[in-house]
């Protein structure tokens, strides 16, 4: 594996800062200068619309970035991603989420293993069962086929399938529906189970290890509600709470002994690899209740988006290769404009999770203060991504978007087909909410000059209030429509867009360490919470007195 090179040692870095302080931002003018812009600046990547030409970017940046690019070895470390060499080195891992949509017929070897073709055995097993649940021959404790799907994990074993049903609840099947329990706050699984028939109920266990405390105290709880609901509906009639347990779970874990001890067959749990990190797993037996919910050709069609872009950003010329223009602008936000932050406004419903879904696997995975070699950075790594649905947002945020003092780039995300085609009276639902997505992108590009808002016959005293700067950078993301394979393409985007950010910072994007200190400390508090007054007392004072303050209160 290559060194890390320190970004903010290369020439490009330099005449990036330089070109930055010279830059007379003026979207307005650009545009009027260079009647080509909007063309020179819009890309295609499958069946991905991509218009950068609303970034504050020029052609003198994009050639500096693309040289920043080169001289931190954005390609070399692709490169050594797609091929299997462990670039996750403070776990000694491949990095491998592409070949869990690699087509059958690849090969692909990494530690003598040939991991395309496991893919495809796991990926066969969990089709067969997705069958089985679809037509009805998998039934629960009593012979009732199922009609909902209740998949428990949290972080990537959460976020990814409940994003990606959300976002194709179009393509599930009729009768079939599915619910994630996450959190371990026991609201969770209380609400998603209190109007569910226990004898139609499948639970799906996602946790690779079967040891996540979240999931793992989750599903206990649910396992409790089934026996207790079963038994108070005379549905267990003399049977084993095993074989109900047998019937109405399965599990997305490689640790078959704890998966049995549990009560479920090891035959029904889907495994995954330690090559695949929990926030790049969706499309892995982590998906396992899409595949229920969609049926395997959606899945298969949702692999292939991600494979498409997956080749984009592997053979597409850099000057042409979206994932890596859109992380090197996120590059240039971060370093040299000074955003702290990045908003994904989906003009779609339907994908009003994908910000939540961006936010781990872009925060988790940059949020890093060393280098992959262990040496500390002085630079800023990393930003804070958000967002909500439009127009929604409009009513909300987006006031300090585009009047506040905060610069905010923003990914807007739209679709020429709706998924329900419904009209007011004459006019088209859609249009109107399209007609949304094309305004905000240009009023936070061009603004309201001063004259403009005078021209409106606006009192001289709330001119200034009025005003809209302008200038405010934005990407506009398009698509035929919403289709799992379109779905795939948008997830592999941004998982690019990712990788290219972290190897211009020199970060491991692929571990998250930051995530096990509060996890290993609710363990050692766990006994003060419960009771044990020698936990309570070797707590910091703040701490105990938090927990004081529950006890009393409980």
């Amino acid at each position: 594996m290559t060194a890390p090179v320190n970004p903010t040692q290369t020439e490009a870095w330099t005449r990036l800062g330089q070109l930055h302080d010279d830059l007379q931002v003026d979207l307005r003018g650009w545009f009027e200068s260079d009647r080509q812009r909007a063309e020179k600046f819009t890309f295609t990547a499958a069946d991905l619309h991509v218009d950068l030409s609303k970034n504050i970017l020029t052609e003198d940046v994009l050639k500096n970035l693309l040289d920043l690019a080169a001289e931190t070895n954005v390609l070399t470390r692709r490169d050594q991603m797609f091929n299997g060499e462990h670039i996750n080195n403070t776990e000694d891992r491949a990095v491998l989420h592409t070949a869990l949509r690699r087509p059958k017929e690849d090969k692909l070897a990494v530690d003598g293993q040939e991991v395309v073709q496991d893919v495809h055995r796991v990926l066969e097993r969990v089709y067969d069962f997705a069958r089985r649940v679809r037509n009805g021959e998998w039934v629960g404790i009593t012979g009732k086929r199922i009609e909902t799907v209740v998949n428990i994990g949290i972080g990537g074993s959460d976020l990814g399938p409940v994003m990606v049903y959300e976002a194709l609840k179009p393509y599930v099947q009729e009768g079939l529906e599915c619910r994630f329990v996450s959190n371990i706050d026991p609201t969770d699984v209380a609400q998603k189970t209190a109007d569910l028939d226990p004898e139609t109920t499948l639970f799906i266990v996602a946790s690779k290890t079967f040891t996540t405390l979240e999931t793992l105290t989750n599903a206990r709880l649910a396992r409790t509600w089934l026996l207790e609901a079963l038994e108070a509906a005379g549905a267990l009639d003399g049977k084993e709470s095993k074989e109900a347990v047998a019937k109405h779970f399965i599990a997305v874990s490689t640790a078959l002994e704890k998966v049995a001890e549990f009560g479920i067959d090891p035959a029904n749990a889907f495994g995954f690899w330690d090559w695949v990190g929990g926030r790049y797993s969706v499309d892995s037996a982590i998906g396992t209740s899409l595949a229920i919910a969609l049926g395997p050709e959606n899945f298969e069609e949702f692999l292939g988006g991600f494979h498409a872009l997956d080749q984009h950003f592997l053979t597409a010329a850099p000057e042409e290769n979206v994932p890596l223009l859109m992380g090197l602008l996120n590059v240039w936000y971060v370093n040299f404009v000074k955003a702290a932050s990045h908003a994904v406004l989906p003009y779609a419903q339907q994908l009003h999770r994908f910000p939540a879904y961006l936010q781990q696997l872009t925060m988790e995975s940059n949020g890093k203060s060393v280098r992959w070699d262990g040496s500390s950075i002085d630079y800023s790594t990393g930003e804070i991504f958000w967002g909500e649905p439009g127009t929604n947002g409009q009513h909300a945020f987006y006031q300090l978007i585009h009047q506040g003092t905060q610069l905010i780039p923003a990914d807007f995300i739209a679709f020429a087909k709706p998924a329900y085609p419904l009209n007011d009276g004459d006019k088209s639902a859609h249009e109107l909410f399209l007609a949304n997505f094309f305004a905000q992108p240009k009023a936070l590009a061009f603004g309201k000059t001063e004259e403009e808002v005078r021209a409106e016959g606006t009192r001289e005293e709330i001119v200034t209030a009025r005003v809209f700067a302008g200038n405010k950078p934005s990407t506009s993301i398009m698509a035929p429509a919403l289709t799992p394979r379109v779905m795939g393409e948008l997830i592999a985007l941004y998982e690019h867009i990712t990788f290219v950010q972290g190897a211009v910072w020199g970060v491991n994007s692929f571990d998250q360490w930051g995530v096990e200190l509060g996890k290993q400390l609710a363990l050692q508090i766990y006994p003060a919470v419960a009771g044990d007054d020698e936990a309570l007392a070797a707590q910091d004072d703040s701490t105990a007195g938090l927990i004081r303050y529950y006890r009393e209160n409980r």
